[in-house]
């Protein structure tokens, strides 16, 4: 299936590895140029070389820490020289602390809202009149845990539900603009970020690895964890084109483990 985005523009941020990475080589492999945006520039360097040398696109790289607003402006600011344009935003990048709510101070849950909640705020307004020039498309990459409160992911939950009626309320804009934008819910997916969690998880719970592991999976229903390039399928379908009347949605791709109405 033609996604028809080629020649399109895409930003990407955590765009060097997980699911951004997945992200910007579905959208590269279907014609689209990309901008990633991640913190470690030795990672995306490799990561833009790869994603370029498989998809014959251009793949530019700015390295800067999106929990300042400061690091936004300078995503912002490479963008613009780069590509003067934009198509497609992917807001991917956030990452928060799971563990014990009376270990977590206000400065792990100032740091969660920074980079996930805030970094989309800034970016999604900066780059507006970008998008609302190309009839463009946002897509927040935000986590099934917006609908699923745990004792163990309180910051992670609150931000991921901050995420999600910020991005309800800027589809609102979007009707208003010719700006499409949807939310993508993904579960439990195979990454070092997941890997990271369980261990957190498990620490708390005073449990083996392995063991909290079958237990999530066994509480969820899951089958499996899901794989990087099972979410960025779907994230390529909701910038695109052809799902232009997928608009405000919540979209979860998480192996059914929610189980959520509302």
């Amino acid at each position: 299936m033609d996604l028809q985005l080629k020649d399109k523009v895409a930003l990407v941020t955590g765009g060097s590895k997980g699911i951004g990475r997945a992200v910007a080589e579905r959208l590269a492999a279907e014609g689209a140029d990309v901008l990633l945006v991640a913190r470690g520039k030795e990672v995306l360097e490799k990561t833009a070389r790869e994603v370029a040398k498989a998809s014959g696109r251009r793949v530019e790289i700015c390295a800067t820490d999106l929990r300042s607003a400061q690091g936004c402006a300078a995503a912002v600011g490479a963008l613009g020289q780069a590509f003067g344009r934009l198509d497609v935003l992917i807001n991917n990048a956030g990452a928060t602390q799971s563990g014990d709510f009376f270990q977590q101070d206000d400065a792990v849950w100032e740091d969660g809202f920074a980079l996930k909640f805030y970094g989309y705020v800034r970016l999604s307004r900066a780059l507006w009149p970008l998008l609302k020039a190309a009839q463009g498309s946002v897509v927040n990459v935000i986590g099934a845990a917006s609908k699923t409160p745990n004792v163990n992911f309180m910051i992670g939950g609150a931000v991921n539900a901050a995420c999600a009626n910020f991005t309800k309320a800027l589809a609102g804009l979007g009707l208003r603009d010719g700006v499409q934008v949807n939310a993508l819910h993904p579960g439990p997916v195979v990454t070092d970020r997941l890997n990271a969690l369980l261990d957190q998880r498990a620490k708390a719970e005073g449990l083996p690895r392995a063991d909290y592991e079958k237990k999530e999976l066994a509480a969820s229903g899951m089958r499996a964890y899901s794989k990087p390039e099972e979410i960025a399928a779907a994230v390529a379908f909701l910038a695109s084109p052809l799902s232009r009347q997928v608009h405000g949605a919540d979209v979860f791709c998480d192996g059914g483990s929610t189980k959520t109405i509302l």
